[in-house]
């Protein structure tokens, strides 16, 4: 388990910058060049992803059980996952829907999290898919704040770009669904 928290923070924790650190950021960026600043998110990121996936892989080879969800909670799991793809998917783009959330792609893994925690039971399951949850709802509280304050106001514009990236995210889902997740992650989501 400690591989697996050692990621997450590791990976959250960059992540985590402009949650508490702006200025801290920004000084970095000002003293030793934003080229300097990515290296270090970047690495920060790739070695924290990478533990995550081995620690988790770890976690999974002895399970601690805290509950058993019921059979249910996978269906709503499967559903949710549907729409954080969605969510994901609109990151960039420039509508009604973007204009409404804000932050598509934050809310998208706050969903993604929440279907994760609904349908697994294990301590590592709670430690993954918790962390990433309370990062997203921080991250996407602080992202609403820095918008309020610099006045950002987004216009929507056309449903059409929308709708098309919301069903390249949702053909990815069907995708994720039926074949990837069992190939990558080795359970299927379907049983």
């Amino acid at each position: 388990m400690f591989v697996l928290i050692l990621g997450l923070i590791l990976f959250l924790g960059a992540h985590s910058v402009r949650i508490w650190g702006e200025d801290f950021r920004e000084r970095l960026i000002a003293e030793r060049g934003e080229g300097v600043w990515k290296g270090i998110y970047s690495l920060a990121s790739i070695l924290g992803f990478l533990l995550i996936v081995w620690g988790y892989g770890m976690a999974r080879q002895a399970p601690v059980v805290i509950w058993d969800p019921p059979v249910w909670t996978r269906h709503v799991g499967i559903l949710l996952n549907a729409a954080a793809f969605a969510l994901v998917a609109l990151n960039g783009s420039r509508g009604p829907v973007r204009a409404a959330v804000g932050h598509p792609m934050v809310l998208g893994v706050k969903v993604w999290a929440f279907a994760h925690l609904l349908a697994n039971g294990t301590l590592a399951d709670i430690f993954l898919f918790g962390s990433f949850l309370v990062w997203a709802i921080a991250d996407y509280a602080a992202a609403r704040r820095r918008d309020r304050r610099a006045g950002v106001v987004r216009m929507a514009g056309p449903w059409r770009p929308e709708l098309i990236r919301m069903g390249i995210g949702l053909a990815l889902w069907l995708a994720f669904l039926l074949f990837l997740h069992k190939w990558l992650i080795g359970v299927s989501p379907l049983g």
